[in-house]
């Protein structure tokens, strides 16, 4: 449905943004991740990559905000397999769970692979990690029953609906999801409580009603 994203972009803003120290950190990183997918040894032998150490210290050289994008940029350079890919998420801080969600569009893993991660990072409270997880994977791979849910959640804990990539596409015409925006909406009203303008955004791109005759899935 969307084609696999590039990091081609991803590379040469990061470089404008960096000072020259960081820039050298990240192509000796960049240089060991590649290496690392040309070595002939079994993964099981080759104990941990240089470039997994360069992972988790992309904040410490290059700052908190270009960590994200330097650690999806490792992720694949080092053409990193769906085991790795996971044991870095379930291993690693929020910091680092967030930056393999927003890797996994270039990664080119498929849906039992992935989802697991998306569907996990879904069902926390962190809003870092729920806005990393609806983003091009999650709309792409995610079947209309999750994706909904996971549109209520951005509702729910106030990720802001900007977040939810492809949003306009999948929204549109989606008359069970216009259904579920207006139950949502019809609960917070009758609890006093204020119904999120993004709610009616989601609303106005199904080009439904609340209540309307779309098909649960």
């Amino acid at each position: 449905m969307y084609a696999q994203a590039e990091t081609a972009d991803l590379h040469t803003e990061l470089e404008e943004r960096l000072a020259p120290p960081a820039r050298d950190w990240l192509e000796g990183a960049l240089a060991a991740a590649e290496a690392d997918r040309h070595r002939s040894a079994p993964p099981a032998q080759r104990g941990l990559p240089a470039w997994e150490l360069r992972f988790a210290e992309a904040g410490r050289y290059c700052g908190e905000d270009a960590a994200d994008v330097i650690r999806v940029l490792l992720l694949h350079a080092a053409r990193t397999k769906a085991p790795a890919v996971a044991r870095l998420y379930h291993q690693g801080s929020a910091a680092e769970r967030r930056a393999v969600l927003r890797a996994l569009p270039y990664l080119g893993l498929d849906p039992l692979q992935g989802l697991p991660l998306v569907e996990d990072a879904l069902r926390t409270n962190d809003t870092r990690l729920v806005a990393a997880a609806v983003g091009p994977y999650a709309a792409e791979h995610l079947d209309p029953h999750a994706w909904r849910h996971a549109v209520l959640k951005c509702l729910f804990n106030g990720v802001p609906v900007d977040a939810i990539a492809f949003l306009t596409e999948r929204a549109r015409g989606d008359a069970e999801l216009a259904r579920m925006l207006g139950d949502y909406a019809g609960e917070r009203g009758a609890a006093g409580r204020e119904v999120p303008d993004d709610l009616y955004r989601v609303l106005a791109l199904t080009g439904e009603q609340p209540g309307g005759s779309g098909q649960q899935s």
